[in-house]
């Protein structure tokens, strides 16, 4: 997963492969049938990771604006050792648009981000903590785009100055 991560599906090679998995190249192939199967394979332990956090921290007793700051400093401060950026934002747009299967993994993956968010936020404004006048929905667009954009920001080299700054901004919405 972190080979991809890093290098993106075309330039990480089936000796990354071996090197990330300390596996051989047969012992690669006879487990993963192909590059595109692993590649595959990672991608959905990444998004099952990612959207089992999302939605615990949405489902959880925390406001909603503490909620949406965690999920943006998730962007503006990484665990430690991921590379830069986001793996599904990279494949969105490495791959997406000419592989109609790693779309359509891409676009259930973003829906059910989105549907998490979307939730939390109908939750948050019938409790009072959002305005009557915000939209869920728009809102989980919002918060979605925006982390796409620290994950870019990221991976391009910006500073975490530069992060902090636009999350904060963000955060303002709220």
């Amino acid at each position: 997963m972190r080979a991809f991560w890093a290098a993106g599906y075309e330039a990480t090679s089936t000796q990354d492969l071996c090197e990330a998995t300390g596996l051989g190249r047969s012992s690669i192939y006879n487990t993963f049938t192909s590059k595109r199967d692993l590649f595959r394979q990672a991608l959905l332990h990444y998004t099952g990771e990612r959207n089992a956090s999302l939605a615990e921290l949405m489902d959880g007793d925390l406001p909603v604006r503490d909620k949406v700051r965690t999920v943006l400093w998730w962007a503006v401060d990484p665990e430690p050792g991921d590379p830069a950026g986001c793996l599904v934002v990279n494949s969105m747009v490495e791959l997406a648009p000419h592989d109609t299967e790693i779309a359509e993994l891409l676009r259930r993956d973003n829906d059910k981000r989105l549907r998490v968010m979307r939730e939390a936020f109908e939750a948050a404004r019938s409790r009072g903590e959002l305005d009557a006048a915000q939209d869920p929905q728009t809102l989980a667009h919002f918060v979605f785009a925006t982390v796409s954009g620290l994950r870019v920001a990221a991976r391009g080299g910006h500073d975490r100055t530069a992060l902090e700054s636009i999350a904060r901004t963000a955060l303002s919405v709220f």
